[in-house]
């Protein structure tokens, strides 16, 4: 296997695995998901982990385009946000679903927002087409933003 493919595949790997971990720790997620009181745009639990498989793999790849371009300060950092927002993702659905506390689930959730955003930015400085990936990630966000928003003053 060529070099490039396997970093691809590790790139790709990481936040599946991020995800999938969570995922595993949150596995009840739906039926808590199901029991709330949700804003009328809330959309149907089996979405959720199609929605961030692509998401997943979309992050996952963006981190490989700037992981593949030249050893530079500015694709050091790049990346350290990327993982530290990649952290914070990790524990949202933690609080969300097993601690049941929405509002520090919503204030995780502006922060992961911002750190998506700096990520971005960072990306841009390296490369468009990785910084275009993360895009819906930042949307969705926003959307997910609004979801937990209404959640945290509704439950």
């Amino acid at each position: 296997m060529k070099k490039k493919t396997k970093t691809l595949l590790t790139a790709v790997a990481i936040p599946l695995a991020v995800g999938g971990v969570s995922g595993f720790l949150t596995r009840n997620s739906m039926e808590v998901f199901r029991k709330l009181k949700k804003p009328s745009l809330a959309p149907p639990g089996w979405l959720f982990p199609i929605v961030w498989t692509i998401l997943f793999l979309a992050m996952g790849t963006a981190s490989w385009i700037i992981w593949e371009s030249p050893r530079t300060r500015k694709r050091t950092e790049a990346l350290r946000v990327y993982g530290t927002q990649l952290a914070v993702n990790f524990f949202w659905p933690l609080f969300f679903f097993l601690g049941k506390w929405y509002k520090l689930a919503f204030a995780w959730l502006v922060l992961l927002g911002w750190l998506v955003w700096v990520c971005i930015q960072k990306f841009y400085g390296i490369s468009r087409k990785a910084a275009y990936l993360l895009v819906p990630y930042l949307l969705w966000l926003v959307y997910a933003g609004y979801l937990n928003l209404f959640i945290s003053l509704w439950n």
